[in-house]
């Protein structure tokens, strides 16, 4: 293993998976409570944006997210991402699918008592034979991947670090690093920042913002926080209700839009989260 590895390496590396398109066609989710999650939304998300949804708690954001990785189903209309289907999907389609999505979430999801590299190497399940991972005998390739993700957010020096030793920036950079592991053709991240301080937070959202722009992978990201929906979002989404009630470019929605997405005026925590 090198200590570093040059960006034109990790670039190829990322690469080799061309980012996906999603497509929802009037998909509703309605839970078992009979709760309405999602209500008849339509979206085409290209291949290759950077967009982040916002709305408030119980908005539809978190669903929207769940739903396009097969974690949610939906109840009815169709949804497309790379051009396969998601909903009906099942088994050995469904896992392979989510091979190719990577997910980022708010709690991390780590294994606290295993160290950075063993986390990282959690992205290469899907693509990895199950003997392998039950000895864990991974490919070098493997650990290359694992290594030049972890180098991208700034890791690596942390390689053999008990993930439990990490703060919590950290720990979100390590979770991006599991997902980038997985040469995804999309990254999913559910409310990234949520429990991070304003700078972490900003140093977080630099590098999903630095993975959409640099490997041209597809980013969706659940925010609270509208300075850094307008900054890090080249398209904004707002959901209220389980609707979609606004949807454009992110560093021009004005006061009005927010206030239509989330039923009030705005307060300066609504801003900045300050």
């Amino acid at each position: 293993m090198t200590a570093t590895h040059n960006s034109a390496d990790v670039a190829a590396s990322a690469a080799a998976s061309a980012p996906w398109s999603i497509s929802l066609d009037h998909v509703t989710v309605r839970y078992p409570n009979g709760v309405v999650g999602l209500d008849d939304v339509s979206l085409d998300i290209a291949a290759g944006d950077m967009v982040a949804v916002v709305g408030l708690s119980g908005s539809g954001k978190s669903t929207l997210i769940r739903t396009i990785n097969g974690l949610v189903p939906v109840s009815s209309g169709s949804l497309t991402v790379g051009g396969h289907r998601v909903d009906g999907a099942s088994g050995r389609a469904l896992r392979r699918l989510r091979g190719d999505i990577g997910m980022v979430f708010q709690g991390f999801n780590l294994a606290g008592r295993a160290n950075v590299l063993q986390n990282v190497l959690v992205g290469r399940l899907a693509h990895t034979p199950l003997w392998r991972t039950m000895i864990g005998a991974y490919r070098e390739s493997d650990k290359e991947l694992a290594y030049d993700a972890l180098d991208r957010v700034g890791i690596l020096p942390k390689l053999y670090d008990r993930a439990s030793a990490l703060s919590g920036g950290q720990q979100q950079r390590v979770a991006i690093a599991r997902a980038l592991a997985q040469q995804p053709r999309i990254v999913l991240a559910d409310e990234p920042v949520a429990s991070l301080d304003p700078p972490t937070a900003h140093g977080v959202m630099t590098d999903l913002q630095d993975i959409n722009r640099d490997l041209g992978i597809t980013v969706l990201v659940n925010l609270h926080l509208l300075d850094l929906a307008r900054e890090f979002g080249t398209r904004m989404i707002g959901m209220r209700g389980g609707k979609v009630v606004y949807d454009g470019p992110a560093a021009t929605a004005t006061d009005a839009d927010f206030e239509e997405i989330y039923g009030r005026s705005l307060t300066n925590a609504d801003r900045s989260g300050a």
